[in-house]
């Protein structure tokens, strides 16, 4: 199973804020944005642009969109994805949509993570603005 893979080209943010948080206004959206809320802390994945630096945050990931014609239903979709990228001792986020998987890897190993993906017979491209 081969993939079509998008990279987008801001970097993007993980925040970290308490149970029951509002979402800031400084927090854009760009390519990706999640909320995900739990009873124990709200996280959001956003545009790194604005984020305050006393904002509990990791920064500076690159998004990379899945396109497949798999469903949420279909197991094991990032396996050998995110078995490439353990592979190549990259760290990854998984993040999902309802329509397509994305994975968020440092920024600085992007094009590695690129570079990994291709050797495997998957297609890393840019993203075309919308």
């Amino acid at each position: 199973m081969t993939f079509s893979i998008k990279q987008y080209p801001e970097q993007i943010a993980v925040v970290r804020f308490g149970p029951g948080s509002e979402v800031p206004g400084w927090a854009e959206s760009s390519s990706i944005f999640q909320v995900t809320a739990t009873a124990t802390h709200t996280t959001v994945v956003c545009a790194a642009r604005n984020v305050p630096t006393k904002a509990r945050h990791v920064r500076s990931f690159t998004a990379f969109s899945v396109l497949s014609e798999h469903t949420l239903e279909d197991a094991g979709v990032l396996v050998p994805l995110m078995a490439t990228l353990a592979e190549a001792d990259i760290s990854v986020v998984p993040v999902s949509t309802f329509e397509e998987p994305w994975l968020l890897v440092p920024q600085n190993d992007a094009k590695k993570a690129a570079a990994a993906w291709t050797e495997q017979g998957h297609t890393v491209a840019p993203a075309k603005p919308a």
